[in-house]
């Protein structure tokens, strides 16, 4: 089942792929879906899809997006020199298997994990952040229901507790695997989720507390230590012990490089298991994330899958099986060649840069800043003007100039506010935010000289009754006669301010607003 539909009426009709270069050796047009009968030079089959390619988007303009879109020539060849290297063939692979170890060990003491000296840290590759929640959420469920199991209490009602904001992968766990999902709504001028009324909603049911270091939204870091003080205070009142995942996505690769002081990760005593995306400000190319537990106890034995057909006994935690290894070895190369002073360094750079846009944005006098200051480099605005349409507007605008700034409405609670969301991520320099701030007040004017082209006038008429209506025996109540002679208002533009002009009408009376 095809499930995203791109291509426009016209293109859909068409069954066939018309080539242009390429026609040089193809004459006839190609099968748009389904496969050609004969072959085709492999310079023309390039040469199609390559063009047709030119029509997407460019990915360093694209400013939805937190994924990585530039990394160097160096870590490029690496990971095209691992193409064909099955990952989960680790006795083939082990050097390939060897440098995931290292990746999760580096991670975890970014992470502060408790470990020994001499202990292997717990933790897996994934695809991205999604399929890491997935696994630890079903360590979480089979650990509640082992726990609920061994004292004869019931187990067919897991839930889970998490913010209005959280990313969609949480509603997916929750579909896909049968778990309530208990969201914490939010609130005007407060964006994450409230600790305390996410503890209050928490009972004997529930699995984890899933915590945001980095909202979607906005990138505010939630309050996870004061969850886990209230959270610990819970647990003692009742006897649960209701742990907490900190969903790190964004925030992973951020925090502990420029607030070192944030007490957010296995510090915290409840905090059983953490992911991190790779692809993000980890500066990975899309395709990589991490799962770290505290410990051997937080992942259910049973999870595990031993495999010994590929040579050896060889455990797997995963939703899927086969997996290429070049993402594997440029997060390792990543680590190895930037250090943590490099990687301190890119974030930084990222946050002035995100200042440097607040303050363009500041300047136009039109926006109200949604974001903070401590959080991901990533800025959310919206406009002080309440017509919802402008951010739509405004994005729509923007693309004219191969900029690809989302609109989206806020969460219930809060839908009636239209933001619009800027990822400032390493490859997007100063000049190209003072270039951004250019084409957003140009983007501005246009929208302007667009709503002011056609002046709109309303009126309010009020109707009275003649002394010749009043006469007419055959008039009902509900009938009546209005008479309008013909009338001129005058208007002018003044900087955008409403005007108002008071128009008399036969014993009434209108206001016309422009």
């Amino acid at each position: 089942m095809v499930l995203s539909v791109v291509q426009t009426p016209e293109e859909i009709s068409s069954s066939a792929i018309s080539s242009v270069f390429a026609s040089r050796y193809v004459q006839d047009p190609l099968p748009r879906y389904r496969m050609p009968e004969n072959t085709i030079p492999k310079e023309v089959a390039y040469q199609i899809i390559h063009d047709e390619l030119q029509l997407d988007g460019n990915p360093r303009l694209n400013l939805a997006s937190f994924v990585t879109t530039w990394m160097e020539p160096e870590c490029d060849k690496l990971m095209i020199e691992s193409m064909n290297k099955n990952y989960v063939d680790m006795d083939e692979y082990p050097i390939t298997t060897e440098l995931q170890n290292r990746c999760v060990n580096i991670i975890a003491n970014l992470l502060n994990a408790p470990l020994a000296s001499n202990k292997q840290a717990i933790g897996v590759g994934t695809v991205g952040s999604s399929e890491a929640i997935m696994l630890a959420g079903l360590a979480f469920k089979k650990k509640w229901q082992n726990k609920r199991r061994a004292e004869g209490k019931p187990f067919d009602k897991p839930n889970i507790v998490t913010g209005a904001n959280v990313q969609v992968c949480w509603e997916k766990f929750a579909r896909y695997f049968e778990v309530e999902l208990k969201e914490v709504k939010l609130s005007e001028g407060y964006y994450v989720m409230d600790p305390k009324k996410a503890v209050e909603m928490v009972d004997e049911n529930t699995i984890c507390v899933a915590a945001i270091l980095g909202s979607t939204l906005t990138g505010e870091f939630e309050d996870v230590k004061l969850l886990n003080d209230l959270l610990a205070e819970k647990n003692k009142r009742t006897g649960w012990d209701t742990p907490i995942h900190v969903d790190a996505a964004s925030g992973g690769f951020v925090a502990p490089f420029i607030y070192p002081e944030l007490e957010w990760d296995f510090r915290l005593p409840l905090v059983k298991s953490i992911n991190v995306s790779g692809h993000k400000y980890g500066l990975v190319y899309a395709g990589i994330g991490w799962v770290i537990w505290r410990s051997n106890e937080d992942l259910p034995e049973e999870l595990v899958f031993h495999i010994n057909y590929l040579g050896t006994d060889q455990p797997t935690f995963t939703l899927n099986f086969s997996k290429g290894s070049s993402q594997i070895v440029a997060q390792y190369y990543q680590f190895l060649r930037m250090g943590f002073e490099g990687y301190k360094r890119v974030i930084r750079n990222c946050m002035e840069n995100a200042k440097l846009l607040v303050d363009g944005l500041k300047q136009t006098g039109r926006f109200d800043i949604i974001s903070k200051e401590r959080g991901l480099p990533l800025v959310a605005f919206g406009f002080k003007d309440t017509n919802k349409s402008l951010a739509f507007e405004l994005s729509k605008a923007l693309r004219h100039h191969g900029w690809i700034v989302p609109a989206y409405t806020m969460p219930a609670n809060v839908e009636h506010m239209a933001v619009l969301r800027v990822v400032v991520r390493e490859d997007l320099g100063r000049q190209l935010v003072e270039k951004l701030v250019s084409h957003i007040n140009g983007a501005l004017l246009e929208l302007d000289e667009t709503t002011d082209a056609v002046p709109k006038i309303s009126f309010t008429v009020e109707v009275k009754s003649s002394d010749e209506d009043q006469h007419h025996e055959s008039r009902h109540d509900h009938e009546g006669s209005l008479h309008l002679p013909t009338t001129s208002i005058h208007w002018k533009q003044d900087k955008h301010d409403r005007i108002q002009k008071k128009v008399h009408i036969s014993g009434g009376k209108t206001n016309g607003v422009c």
